[in-house]
């Protein structure tokens, strides 16, 4: 049998119809550029404002501290390599071992360039290590930026960002978080998080491809990224993707909005799921934290081949990914997963399904039943 099921809602989010619509009229009509003097580019200025205002009013921050970017890569590079440009050669950077590859391997080039990089383990359940973050902030004798994702791309652990942070600001360290995962998914505040930078991306919450914006509290010093026109109040030149930006706005407000309700759903496909798992005879792990989001899930099945897995269920059309979109085309085991010291047996294979508001109860059970039985068949 043939399948229709996208189950991969981490790797990208189908756009709301309301978004693309809105999005439509800026790439015909209200084209215009809004650094332009003239009537029509003042109407479009303002629509940016507005959005600036509406992006700023669901993570509880300013308009002037909201800054557009192509997307949570931009946003996280920005973040980083601006902060260090900022603040001198003998800034220090801390992360995690389990870090999307936007902040893991922009901290790869900081430290060829002769920057001092710590990359701290995590339990078994993908959190950090309080003891090694505890032990890595006591050791500070010069600028520190730290930088932990809110929420893991592949496993979907959330991460203690309010107590870390807390941390952070006792021994006067700026802290970024990566939120990609978490903007639009669960609530977010930035000062009750105590966070200095946060980035996000606007498909992960159904919003259109190649758009994101990195949070930056006022008072922090970041140099920019790109350099040219005043746009972006001067740290971020280019001429603005308006489309991208209001579509942006519009996904934001559509998701926060139903975000509960959303959560709650979604909750319940994935008990559905994890109850049809448990009716199968297979031998698997679910790579989880006491607090993760509810709609991804990461296996890992003892003795299966996670590549073989996820093609497999591709030719029945059932999409599912081995880990991050960014890094599945790899044969070797993610960052992640190694991070989390599995046994070999079941780290092998891992496979992520990640459900959305589109999910129904039913896919999850097909999902359930054809892994089992792919799996199955694999071992005669």
């Amino acid at each position: 049998m043939k399948y229709n099921i996208y189950a991969d809602n981490a790797a990208t989010t189908e756009m709301y119809p309301e978004v693309a619509e809105i999005m439509r009229a800026y790439f015909i009509d209200d084209f215009y550029n809004p650094s332009a003097l003239y009537r029509q580019a003042s109407q479009i200025r303002r629509q940016v404002k507005q959005a600036r205002e509406a992006i700023a009013r669901q993570i509880g921050a300013q308009p002037e501290e909201i800054y557009f970017t192509s997307g949570g890569s931009e946003a996280d590079n920005w973040a980083l390599k601006g902060f260090v440009s900022a603040h001198g050669n003998d800034t220090r950077i801390l992360t995690s071992q389990i870090e999307h590859h936007a902040v893991l391997n922009t901290c790869d080039y900081l430290e060829q360039k002769g920057h001092i990089v710590t990359r701290l383990p995590v339990t078994h359940e993908g959190i950090i290590d309080q003891h090694s973050y505890e032990a890595s902030l006591n050791t500070v004798n010069s600028p520190l930026l730290i930088s932990i994702m809110l929420v893991n791309n592949e496993i979907g652990s959330i991460q203690p960002i309010q107590k870390l942070a807390s941390a952070a600001k006792r021994v006067d360290a700026y802290f970024h978080t990566d939120a990609v995962q978490a903007v639009g998914h669960i609530p977010i505040d930035v000062k009750s998080l105590q966070v200095d930078m946060l980035s996000a991306s606007a498909h992960k919450f159904h919003g259109p491809k190649g758009m994101g914006f990195l949070y930056i509290r006022q008072g922090v010093e970041i140099d920019s990224l790109i350099h040219g026109g005043a746009q972006e109040y001067g740290k971020r030149a280019g001429t603005e993707n308006i489309a991208g930006i209001v579509g942006m706005a519009k996904a934001l407000e559509m998701s926060c909005q139903t975000m509960q309700e959303d959560r709650d759903y979604v909750a319940d496909v994935r008990k559905t799921f994890l109850h049809a798992m448990k009716e199968t005879s297979l031998d698997y792990m679910v790579n989880e934290a006491d607090s993760n989001v509810e709609g991804t899930i990461s296996l890992s099945i003892k003795n299966a081949n996670g590549e073989m897995i996820v093609n497999r269920l591709d030719l029945l059309g059932i999409a599912v990914a081995t880990g991050s979109a960014c890094n599945s085309r790899d044969m070797e085991l993610s960052s992640v997963i190694k991070a989390l010291k599995l046994p070999l047996e079941y780290a092998m294979g891992t496979i992520r399904i990640s459900f959305g508001r589109d999910n129904t109860s039913e896919e999850a059970v097909i999902i359930a039943r054809e892994i089992a039985r792919i799996c199955n068949f694999d071992n005669k």
